[in-house]
């Protein structure tokens, strides 16, 4: 019997070539697109899951705040006190591990015999980093690893790099011409789905940070290992109450500061903390794509359920015969749920094709690993076999219903199949408003995009080269800009802490002319040398740039003379209580030993992420050590400038490889996530426009054929072509209004919700929604227009004979 059915099945979907193309299609792309967007949101959801203990490890976060401030200052770095104090004091803490990013985006020169590299993933931690942690060792082990301070973990890609198919356990690698590190172990390469990423893992004990326990300069990342069924607000209570008797706090005027405890699990998803070490993903944007997900896969199911219904009236004698030779309605809700079936198992089957195809791309795409080996195979079969279920039942159950429940007398008089037009009309309008609302956010998205990208964020960032220069010893930078400056299309040079465009230096005013003893505000500050406001396009709205002077009243060797000046920025006087005009002179001192007075005030500038309003930012001259060497260039013949300064870096620096950016790149970099986010929404906004419409095409087929008869009298009548095509479009372009009206004001508040997140945004114009509706009535009127231009030119005299 069941043979019978889907052999019968077989042969209705073989006749029907056109309708099989169309369903079989758009479920195929719609499950592709299913799994693709599946397989991603699985990657992120594993985030840092693959350790043992990855439900007891919790990281350490820091939040200070001074009476002046207007909001807290929250970092995902801690003092060098808190591991081991924790682990010593607080019994709700089995183990502890302080990482310490020791590249910080800035390239770690690694010799190896001859070969010198540059490393960009280099940490420091602790011993008991690996023992917390579970990362699969190929040699060595994790209990003894880290055991020597000059021991050092490596990559299995780095291993190859450097040795080759020689054993590197034992073998010395010279790191910044100063550690000789002995290799000590080698692990598997660390899971894109990490948050921890290394290439190699260097002893937290070779840096002389490691010798004191502080409470203040927060630096390191600090993990801890709670103990089984440890309740994380209590010990979270217990800590800070720990840390506050310790460090007096409180008793600073209105100043306080507290930790709070991330679960490992949660930081990719749910931190966005300043100095995370990468950047963070998004819970917000996971439940955005598994809701484009799960509506891909519905509209491609609504087509296959539009094209059932519509060709109703073809199957009406057929199932009136069926039933008047005896067949029962459980008998042909089985056929029909047959028939779904195998279109289902086609689709499912072309669509695992699909995805296998295109996970190259698609990780191209999203900047990560992706394929079927993301799934556990256990989970992918029941995905793959809940998918064939559902969409059968999705797409098959109400046609099998609806089709099943004809009566006989009804149907053998050619009647009863009109009953789901208005479902049918419900479903394009569905459609089509999924399709308009995703138009509408991808062009809002892209505006955004185009906004964070080109806004002036009071640095010129164009054509500027980022050079990492490690610690550099500042006479011999200084040489070196030299013979920079000297060469055509080097328009300047400047020397930073850190990257201009993501500075995170937290420091604090800690006295300030005319305010009282206990005075404190927390800024943002980087030292840079005196050539950075000029080179980076800083406007200075009132006082005056570094001079030769400031830099040697902050260079001399007499502590009791070394005078600093500082630049502020208009937040920053405002938040000190001064219009910019009367900052200018006035004394203040940033911590205990940089004392000084305001030199100018400039215009706000962006120096974090958009998500992040402007704070207090102090600009100040000092040259104790350098990251970034920054070279402003005229853009162009870029080919030969750059390899002009690439000559000059090996005359001076022969043994450090040459290694460059352009500071665009960096700022780009922070909008990783909404720039991923904003592809993917523009690749997966039209496949939904393309199902849509293989929808709508599928339609408009059977509804001009169906009315063959009424167009050709009314062209025997006189109609013209134009006529006719407005009479059979008008009614779905209709629809299709109807779509544009519900999905604008929805999608306006989706969006508007989602700009909130960022301190600095666009407004939503309203030409968004004229367009977005105009292009989605556009779409559809060439869609359907090409069936009605069809039938309007058809014979009258042939179509009507063979009616």
């Amino acid at each position: 019997m069941i043979k019978t059915y889907f052999k019968t099945a077989w042969r209705y979907l073989m006749n029907n070539r056109v309708t099989t193309f169309i369903s079989v299609t758009g479920l195929a792309v719609g499950i592709c697109c299913f799994l693709l967007l599946a397989t991603y949101l699985i990657n992120e959801l594993r985030y840092d899951k693959f350790h043992v203990n990855a439900a007891r490890i919790v990281r350490v976060d820091n939040h200070f705040q001074s009476a002046n401030d207007d909001h807290s200052n929250d970092v995902a770095v801690t003092p060098t006190a808190v591991v081991p104090e924790f682990k010593r004091q607080i019994a709700e803490v089995e183990d502890g591990a302080r990482v310490y990013n020791y590249s910080d985006g800035r390239p770690v020169t690694v010799q190896y015999g001859d070969n010198v590299f540059n490393e960009k993933s280099m940490l420091l931690a602790d011993d008991s980093f690996f023992k917390i942690f579970s990362f699969t060792f190929l040699k060595g082990n994790a209990q003894s690893a880290m055991t020597d301070p000059l021991a050092v973990v490596i990559s299995e890609s780095i291993a190859k790099k450097y040795f080759g198919s020689t054993d590197p356990m034992g073998k010395i690698l010279k790191v910044n011409q100063k550690y000789n590190m002995v290799v000590s172990g080698v692990i598997a390469d660390v899971p894109a789905y990490s948050h921890i990423k290394f290439d190699l893992m260097g002893n937290y004990d070779i840096m002389d940070r490691s010798k004191t326990r502080k409470w203040d300069s927060a630096n390191d990342y600090s993990y801890l290992l709670l103990k089984p069924g440890i309740s994380l607000k209590n010990a979270e209570k217990k800590m800070n109450a720990y840390a506050d008797a310790a460090t007096s706090n409180g008793t600073k005027s209105g100043y306080k500061s507290w930790f709070t405890l991330t679960p490992l699990t949660s930081i990719h998803l749910y931190s966005n903390l300043k100095d995370e070490l990468e950047p963070s993903g998004s819970i917000n944007y996971v439940y955005i794509l598994s809701a484009v997900a799960v509506i891909l896969l519905l509209l491609a199911c609504i087509n296959f359920l539009n094209l059932v219904t519509a060709k109703a009236a073809e199957r009406a004698h057929e199932i009136g015969v069926r039933k008047v030779m005896g067949a029962e309605r459980t008998q042909l809700f089985i056929q029909f749920i047959a028939e779904a079936g195998l279109i289902t198992l086609f689709s499912l089957l072309i669509g695992i094709g699909l995805t296998w195809l295109s996970f190259s791309a698609f990780s191209n795409f999203t900047a990560q690993r992706l394929s079927f080996d993301t799934w556990q195979l256990s989970w992918l079969i029941g995905l793959l076999a809940a998918l064939f279920v559902a969409v059968t039942f999705i797409a098959g159950t109400y046609p099998a219903l609806y089709l099943s429940a004809f009566k006989p007398v009804v149907t053998m008089k050619g009647r009863g199949s009109n009953k789901s037009g208005n479902l049918r009309k419900g479903l394009v309008v569905f459609q089509f408003g999924i399709s308009v609302f995703f138009i509408i956010c991808t062009m809002i998205v892209g505006g955004q995009l185009h906004y964070i990208m080109h806004r002036n964020t009071g640095i010129d960032r164009s054509q500027v080269l980022v050079l990492d220069i490690g610690g550099m010893p500042f006479d011999k930078i200084q040489a070196y800009k030299t013979v920079l400056e000297s060469q055509p299309n080097v328009m300047a040079s400047t020397a930073s802490y850190d990257s201009p465009v993501s500075i995170r230096g937290g420091y604090s005013i800690t006295k300030a002319e005319g305010k009282s003893p206990d005075y404190r505000l927390s800024v943002t500050a980087i030292p840079v040398e005196r050539n950075f406001i000029n080179t980076l396009g800083i406007k200075i709205i009132q006082g005056s740039n570094f001079t030769l002077a400031d830099e040697e009243q902050v260079n001399t060797t007499d502590d009791t003379k070394r005078r600093y000046s500082f630049i502020i920025n208009e937040t920053a006087a405002r938040a000190l209580g001064w219009k910019p005009e009367e900052a200018v002179g006035k004394a203040i001192n940033m911590g205990d030993s940089r004392v000084g007075t305001i030199k100018a005030v400039t215009h706000d500038f962006n120096f974090a992420s958009l998500h992040q309003e402007i704070t207090p930012v102090v600009i100040f001259a000092e040259y104790y050590w350098f990251g970034k060497l920054l070279i402003k260039t005229s853009g162009k013949d870029m080919e030969s400038t750059i390899s002009n300064i690439q000559t000059s870096w090996k005359k001076f620096y022969p043994n450090v490889p040459f290694d460059y950016h352009f500071l665009d790149q960096e700022y780009d970099a922070m909008y990783r996530s909404e720039q991923r986010t904003g592809n993917i929404l523009n690749v997966f906004t039209a496949v939904t426009i393309f199902i849509s419409c293989l929808g709508l095409f599928g339609l408009a087929v059977f509804t001009t054929k169906q009315r063959f008869k009424e167009v050709s009298i009314r062209k025997v009548m006189g109609a013209s072509v134009g006529s006719i095509v407005k009479l059979i479009s008008g009614d779905f372009l209709k629809l299709v209004l109807i779509s544009v009206l519900i999905a604008s004001p929805l999608a306006w508040y989706v969006m508007n919700k989602w700009l909130l997140d960022f301190a600095y945004r666009i407004n939503i114009p309203w030409w968004v929604f004229v367009l977005a509706g105009g292009l989605s009535i556009l779409i559809a009127f060439l869609t359907v227009s090409i069936q009605s231009v069809k039938a309007a030119l058809l014979n009258p005299v042939k179509s009507l004979r063979s009616e």
